[in-house]
């Protein structure tokens, strides 16, 4: 079976190859049908998922799945949220906009750093398809003060883990796939897909 991944982020593409891998499934991914990605204008992690999943099945004519996720920061009352990827502006890279994080939380105090990953993932059978499959996951942790670790994308070198004493930066491919907001989300996803 062919899927199309809703992403031009080789992150989360390789994030994806690995959790899906026990499914026979071959992943494709949106950029392989020259188009431009999707416009997030959705208010919600939900809505940007199933905007950009429509997208996508939409213009490769195969099922879709996408992600939509980000990272709330209580401190920052849910922010940068759905707007975490160009939190520091439009083609923010991941260095401007954890720089913009740290800048936002400069003198607050680390209790006051509580933060959470959340990921929506959804999957289309088709451009149309009425009654998408909905999965959602969370990741608890902490703002670092400073980044730590080389692993990872996206805000996870200032993101601690407080049940492994590290950033998620530190932690290897597989530590990080099999507790991250990604991977909850995951795990629901691959239970719903065995049962289409």
């Amino acid at each position: 079976m062919e899927v199309v991944i809703a992403t031009g982020n080789m992150g989360k593409l390789a994030e994806f190859r690995q959790m899906l891998a026990p499914l026979d499934m071959t992943l494709r991914v949106q950029s392989e049908f020259n188009t431009e990605s999707a416009e997030e204008t959705g208010l919600t992690f939900v809505e940007n998922a199933i905007l950009k999943a429509r997208h996508a099945a939409r213009i490769s004519g195969l099922p879709a799945i996408a992600d939509d996720s980000g990272l709330e920061v209580e401190y920052l009352k849910g922010a940068p949220g759905i707007y975490s990827s160009r939190f520091s502006g439009e083609n923010a890279s991941d260095i401007d906009n954890i720089q913009k994080l740290l800048h936002e939380l400069d003198g607050v105090p680390t209790e006051l750093r509580k933060a959470r990953f959340q990921c929506v993932l959804v999957y289309m059978r088709h451009a149309d398809d009425p009654i998408p499959v909905i999965c959602q996951g969370s990741w608890e942790g902490y703002i670092l003060e400073q980044p730590l670790g080389d692993n990872g994308h996206g805000y996870d070198p200032v993101f601690f883990v407080p049940g492994m004493h590290c950033s998620a930066a530190e932690l290897s491919a597989e530590q990080k796939n099999s507790m991250s907001h990604r991977a909850v989300a995951m795990a629901k996803l691959l239970e719903e897909l065995k049962n289409l």
